[in-house]
Formats: structure tokens, sequence, C-alpha cells
């Protein structure tokens, strides 16, 4: 084999390599369920991803797979992981993601003391504190974080009042299958997401 064509396969094979491990380490990724389609998740708050490295280290008191803290030098916030169901039109299976939502001191000290506990009930008001990258939004969605029994995740369900806003629009009235199956590709071919401060 002539050496440049060997030089050539190291040097697609180190881009693919390193192309997947940027992939693993992105704030979006996919993450298999137990059957049908995978999830969409993000592993921190946009919030977190926002600061820079010097400032993480300063703000940020807790996070966890579960839990986020930031504490700025004005306020502190307060963040849980939770789930959210994307209904899809003309399939059989919703679309999952792995979101992050915001919670007042009093609902997050709440949710967290009684985390362990199997039967949680109840639901706090929440925002949505992941931009989905389909989706162009600025204000704030609002939700409702309704707990769920067996030490799963919160659900996840924007408020009806914001229908003027498109992902809530969708959220209601549901994407297609094809659109659907077109996010999870997105993500899993490594397609940058465009972040939103």
């Amino acid at each position: 084999m002539p050496p440049l064509l060997i030089i050539l396969v190291i040097s697609i094979t180190i881009f693919i390599v390193l192309s997947w491990v940027w992939v693993l380490r992105r704030a979006i990724n996919v993450q298999t369920k137990d059957d049908g389609w995978p999830a969409i998740t993000f592993n921190t708050p946009d919030s977190y991803e926002s600061l820079s490295e010097e400032d993480k280290q300063k703000y940020v008191k807790e996070l966890s797979e579960d839990f986020c803290i930031i504490e700025y030098e004005e306020q502190t916030d307060y963040f849980i992981r939770a789930v959210m169901f994307q209904k899809v039109i003309d399939h059989s299976e919703d679309l999952h993601y792995g979101i992050w939502v915001s919670l007042s001191e009093k609902s997050f000290d709440n949710y967290n003391e009684n985390f362990i506990s199997e039967n949680q009930e109840g639901s706090y008001f929440g925002y949505l504190c992941n931009q989905i990258p389909e989706y162009d939004y600025k204000a704030a969605i609002k939700t409702n974080v309704v707990l769920a029994k067996d030490r799963q995740r919160p659900q996840v369900i924007p408020h009806r009042d914001q229908m003027e806003n498109e992902f809530v629009r969708d959220y209601y009235t549901g994407i297609s299958k094809s659109e659907a199956e077109k996010r999870i590709a997105k993500v899993i071919s490594n397609t940058s997401f465009e972040k939103h401060p």
C-alpha cells in the first residue's frame, strides 16, 4: 500500500474516532431506551452550558444526574432533570426528551427531600431550561412538572396558554413520524445544534 494512502486511511480513522468522542461529550445526546426510539437527552441545563469554565467553578454548587444548583451573587437557580413526551401523530410511540426545568427553592427542596420516595405525588410550576434545537423561542416556557411514582423522573407538560409558541403548539398537536426520526438522526449523526443563551 502506498505511504500516502496509509496516511490518508490513518487520518480518516483518527477523524472518525475523535468525532465520536466529541458526540459523546456533547450537551445533547441520544439515550437508549428499553424499546422503540431512543430518547433525546440534555446532560445539563442551558444555564450551566452558557457558563465559562471559570464561572462553573465559581457558581455551580451542585451538579448530578438529577440536580443542579447555580448560586450567582444576586440569585440562586435550582434545576431538576425531567422527561417530556412529544406526541407523534402518525406513530404509536411518542418522542421522549430528557430535559431540565427550573423550580423555586421551596419546590426544589421538597422534591429533593422526597427524591428517594417511591410514592411522590403532585406537581410543581417550572420553566423549561433547554432550548429544543428545532425551535427558536426567546421567552421562557412555563410548565407543570408532574411527579411520578416508582422513582421515575417527573414529566414536564407545557402550559396551554402559550399556544402562540411553535414548540408548545407542536407539543399539543403533535409532529410527524418523519420529523421525529429526523430529530433523532440529527443527534445521532452529530449535526451541530446552535446553542441559544
